[in-house]
């Protein structure tokens, strides 16, 4: 269930005029929205490393670990064809396995491939016995591209970590006024619980926007709260 950019804009407003604090256009908003949650979707990793180092619990609801996966996994694509695509126009984040579809014998194979670098592949390419075979496929990244070496295939296929999509609070102006608009408005992709948290990383950004040194800090003080008491 994905948190709507509406309810997430109003309560931001709110919370920002309240005291005659300042006003968030609708751009100023889409901009710091965004940012938001890049921050929370990039923080997941570091506390997922974080958590696992420490011992879990047999509670599924109340793990970290789990709790944190669960959020992860939204963003998880499988088996995604990538042939001659850039990682970019994928929208990939972070790169997992990386499969080449070779025929051996008159029948297509799914192997997974070696990411090297170019200076280990430059090694590897020197010796006959190390060097990238149907069996053995290798790849280096780029121009932010898959690229083989050493074999032909016939597509290539990846597992991957894709960016949350950019959101956008949609709106017409009637009478000067910005109205929401849901058909051109585009929701965040991060899970439900992250909606109190995306408020508070909006207004945090908002008070450096619009340079109310306050408004900052009160966000500041209740999300480094927020991840305290995540923490305990």
């Amino acid at each position: 269930m994905a948190v709507n950019i509406n309810t997430v804009y109003l309560r931001v407003l709110a919370i920002a005029n309240k005291e005659q604090r300042g006003y968030i256009t609708p751009q100023e908003f889409n901009t710091l929205a965004n940012q938001a949650q890049l921050d929370i979707f990039e923080q997941y990793f570091y506390d997922l490393n974080q958590f696992l180092r420490l011992p879990g619990n047999d509670t599924i609801h109340a793990d970290p670990v789990d709790m944190l996966e669960e959020k992860i996994e939204k963003f998880s694509i499988f088996n995604a064809p990538a042939t001659n695509a850039n990682l970019d126009i994928l929208q990939v984040y972070r790169l997992g396995a990386v499969f080449a579809r070779v025929s051996i014998n008159g029948a297509t194979q799914i192997i997974e491939a070696q990411h090297m670098s170019h200076s280990e592949l430059r090694q590897y390419l020197s010796s006959p016995l190390t060097a990238p075979a149907k069996t053995r496929p290798m790849y280096t990244i780029d121009n932010n591209s898959i690229v083989m070496h050493g074999v032909a295939v016939d597509g290539t296929n990846i597992n991957y970590i894709k960016k949350p999509v950019d959101v956008y609070w949609g709106y017409n102006i009637i009478n000067g006024e910005a109205l929401y608009n849901p058909a051109t408005s585009t929701n965040f992709e991060l899970h439900a619980s992250e909606e109190t948290e995306l408020v508070l990383k909006i207004l945090s950004l908002a008070g450096v926007v619009i340079r109310d040194p306050q408004l900052y800090q009160i966000a500041a003080t209740e999300d480094a709260k927020s991840i305290q008491q995540e923490k305990q």
